[in-house]
């Protein structure tokens, strides 16, 4: 079986009866099997996955089958999946099975999708190399000595390796647009509250997303169109209506662009990533519309806000994983006390201990007003100027990120550097707006670049449209 390059191409096999589901679903295992060096899959469902696809080719057959018949997908390892382990890539989730399936996930399923595995992540979504994880780094496919990003490292080298048709990642400040960035792929990060967070292990409730890996546009916009919309179980997600993002890629009239001067000009920003800025931005004003520099005086402030904001959430929200109910538990305890201090510092790693202390310290009587309350208020402040930005202008562009993949253990000593690779993705995580990475050619070493979108609140039929137009001028 040939490489599908598209949902499209999958659908038009299935129609003129050149291939079935389980036919798809063994292509789809036999490359996770050749490729498992890539250490993309922390489980494989195979047995659940051909059961699934048997059911969904009787349904073909009968002509009941859902939009997305066909597609197989992986999920990241903080997806809940009923009867299926789930452990955030962390020890202290060790052997703990889900009783639900998140929102997000069964709508797939009810739409004839196929999951086919849980991908590795960094540990609890906290990382922008996946490196932090109990299962051992994923290897970018493209350059093996090099990070494919994080923390939804996983997701993207499954779609990237061609180990399935999409998937799902998560984005709190950057864990899908980043490594969609270095494997050169499509990934979105749909306006907060666009998509259900039921049944997604929460790192920090108020910025956390669910987001969708691609190779091309028009897939993406589909899985969104599905997982997307209204859900009893989450108090927080929005009842607008779905639009069919898939069927309204066209852009149909000149648009006002608008990027940051600052992103352009920072001295972190490796050069190649900014001359194929730069390019895409002379290419759209040559193609009639109008593109502007524009100033982001608070770009200093957006880092810091996000990690006293996201750390404090953290260490509230992984408070519940203490080794008493499910889980972990340390075999060295001699009382209490020791149970719960042993179980959670021989549990969860480095970095997600590093994150619960920032968090608790942030959050204690004397520094709460100090930091935590002030970090709020300079949210507030970002989120106005972004969206009065985007009043103004259809779409703010900018680099995706400050640079290309960059090799094994180039950051791990040093997490400010670290947290540094996500300078440009965590000002739409901050102001709760959408936002996409798409490829935008490759730097000097042939490691791909990304361009990030970003637009106003619930306009992803916009987003997707614009991308989808500059994916092809591009060429």
């Amino acid at each position: 079986m040939e490489k599908f390059h598209s949902f499209d191409e999958i659908k038009r096999s299935l129609e003129n009866k050149e291939t079935d589901c389980k036919a798809i679903v063994h292509y789809y295992l036999k490359n996770i099997q050749t490729k498992a060096h890539l250490n993309a899959f922390v489980e494989v469902y195979e047995q659940s996955a051909l059961e699934q696809a048997e059911k969904v080719d009787q349904k073909i057959k009968a002509g009941t089958a859902g939009k997305l018949a066909g597609m197989v997908i992986g999920i990241k390892d903080v997806l809940c999946y009923a009867d299926h382990e789930v452990n955030a890539s962390s020890k202290i989730l060790e052997g703990f099975q889900s009783q639900f399936t998140a929102t997000a996930v069964q709508k797939l399923i009810d739409e004839d999708a196929i999951i086919i595995g849980r991908l590795n992540c960094d540990e609890f979504g906290m990382g922008s190399s996946n490196e932090n994880t109990v299962h051992g780094k994923v290897l970018n496919a493209l350059d093996e000595g090099r990070v494919p990003g994080g923390s939804s490292g996983g997701s993207a080298v499954a779609v990237q390796a061609n180990l399935c048709t999409t998937s799902l990642g998560t984005d709190t400040g950057g864990s899908v647009r980043q490594p969609a960035a270095f494997t050169g792929l499509v990934g979105i990060k749909p306006t907060y509250s666009r998509v259900s967070r039921f049944g997604l292990i929460a790192y920090a409730s108020s910025f956390d997303t669910i987001g969708v890996f691609s190779t091309n546009v028009k897939d993406n916009a589909l899985v969104l169109e599905v997982i997307a919309g209204q859900d009893d179980n989450d108090s927080t997600v929005s009842r607008k209506a779905v639009p069919h993002y898939s069927e309204q890629l066209q852009l149909d009239r000149p648009v006002k662009v608008a990027y940051l001067k600052e992103t352009i000009e920072s001295e972190a920003l490796q050069p190649a990533i900014k001359e194929h800025t730069l390019d895409i931005l002379d290419k759209l004003k040559e193609e009639g519309h109008q593109v502007e520099e524009v100033d982001f005086p608070l770009l200093e402030y957006v880092l810091p806000t996000y990690y006293i904001l996201t750390t404090a959430e953290a260490s509230s929200n992984l408070s519940r994983f203490d080794g008493v109910k499910y889980g972990y538990r340390t075999p060295n305890a001699h009382n209490l006390e020791s149970m719960y201090k042993l179980t959670r510092s021989e549990g969860f790693g480095e970095e997600v201990k590093r994150r619960i202390m920032l968090g608790t310290f942030v959050l204690s009587a004397s520094y709460y007003d100090a930091y935590f309350t002030k970090a709020q208020k300079v949210r507030r402040l970002i989120k106005e100027f972004t969206e009065d930005l985007l009043n103004k202008f259809d779409y703010i562009v900018l680099p995706t990120t400050p640079s290309t993949a960059f090799k094994f253990g180039e950051h791990s000593d040093d997490p400010v550097a670290m947290y540094l690779e996500d300078l440009y993705t965590v000002q739409a995580s901050v102001s709760g707006v959408p936002a996409i990475s798409i490829p935008n050619g490759k730097d000097e070493n042939g490691l791909p670049i990304g361009l990030q979108v970003i637009t106003n609140s619930f306009k992803e039929a916009e987003l997707y449209a614009f991308a989808d137009y500059l994916m092809k001028i591009k060429k």
